[in-house]
């Protein structure tokens, strides 16, 4: 599908970084206030349109059962605050992880952009929590998680909830990184035209497929894209940053970013918040195929050689129960189950 505007001039594709929020799934939730302040004002002079920061899962997500962050969530968004002045800050909230009194604060904290995500088939818990962020004055947007587990119509539906609850910008995660670039036009091309407001789409890489995907979500109608420094995230890893702002200047996008300044921010970020780039290894590889969601790989790392089984197993069987975030508490039990059965 071809988004040409009647003058001819490709739109503008605006670009959400989440590094410092989805790159924490990487690190166990503990990058510190330097890591922070070092990478956000590389973003800033990049002059990315929002840079998200906070716990791999969102507002009020630190815990022991999905991992502690090693600052509070005000401490991170006063450090990443102080760091732009170009920039807007984005924040992501999943209800029953973060409140309506951490959005608050958050908005307080000086977050423009509030994101509020729910399963891919549950739309209506974010319903007050899009009513408070739009009362707060912070742009709200709602997303949909584990995207793949419903097909184009019901995504286009959840979506067109979203905009009625008021979210100014809908879309979609691939939080498995299970799509083909086909998947994503589909429910792009159905999600756009079932809602007036701005199409998100939030890729990861575990197919080596993430940026193709992009590009298709874009050719399809979306007009706001995520990704990260290095691709730093959960699991293989989101869509690279400096190179989707390569290719959509070669393929002649507008996303206002310097690529020579965007290129620094990622050197940066692999010099100052990861331990080494993400890469498509057989775990990650194995996660997406199952659909099973990215931020699960540390943990079922961790269990399958607690348990002494194959992780490439346990991917498999977490996949076949449709695991969602949340449902950390489920990898022990299907990795003994596995144990059992050998």
């Amino acid at each position: 599908m071809d988004i040409s505007t009647s003058s001819g001039q490709r739109p503008r594709v605006l670009i959400h970084d989440p590094t410092l929020r989805d790159g924490h799934h990487a690190v166990g939730h503990q990058l510190d206030t330097d890591q922070l302040r070092a990478y956000a004002e590389a973003a800033d002079a990049a002059r990315i349109p929002v840079v998200e920061v906070g716990h791999g899962n969102g507002l009020g997500a630190s815990s022991l059962q999905i991992g502690q962050a090693k600052l509070p969530d005000a401490s991170m968004l006063k450090t990443v605050r102080e760091a732009l002045t170009h920039s807007r800050m984005g924040v992501f909230m999943a209800p029953g992880w973060g409140t309506a009194d951490d959005l608050r604060a958050a908005v307080a904290h000086g977050a423009d952009v509030v994101r509020i995500a729910a399963h891919c088939t549950e739309a209506g818990v974010t319903e007050r929590h899009l009513g408070v962020a739009r009362d707060l004055g912070a742009e709200a947007q709602g997303v949909l998680l584990m995207s793949h587990m419903a097909v184009p119509g019901q995504l286009a539906e959840q979506c067109a909830a979203l905009a009625q609850f008021g979210a100014q910008a809908v879309g979609i995660m691939d939080s498995a990184g299970h799509y083909l670039p086909t998947d994503v036009a589909e429910r792009v091309h159905a999600i756009a035209s079932a809602v007036d407001v701005p199409v998100i789409f939030h890729g990861h890489n575990n197919l080596s497929l993430a940026v193709a995907n992009s590009l298709a979500a874009i050719e399809a109608g979306a007009s706001i894209i995520d990704a990260t420094a290095r691709g730093f995230g959960a699991g293989a890893g989101n869509t690279q940053l400096e190179v989707l702002v390569a290719v959509l200047q070669r393929r002649g996008f507008d996303t206002g970013i310097g690529l020579r300044e965007v290129l620094h921010a990622a050197d940066v970020a692999e010099a100052r918040l990861m331990k080494a780039q993400p890469v498509i290894d057989s775990v990650s590889l194995v996660s997406g195929l199952a659909g099973v969601f990215s931020g699960f790989r540390q943990p079922v790392l961790a269990t399958a050689l607690c348990e002494g089984v194959d992780p490439l197993d346990l991917f498999l069987a977490l996949g076949e129960r449709q695991v969602v975030a949340g449902q950390e508490d489920l990898i022990a039990d299907v990795a003994r189950q596995l144990k059992d059965a050998s």
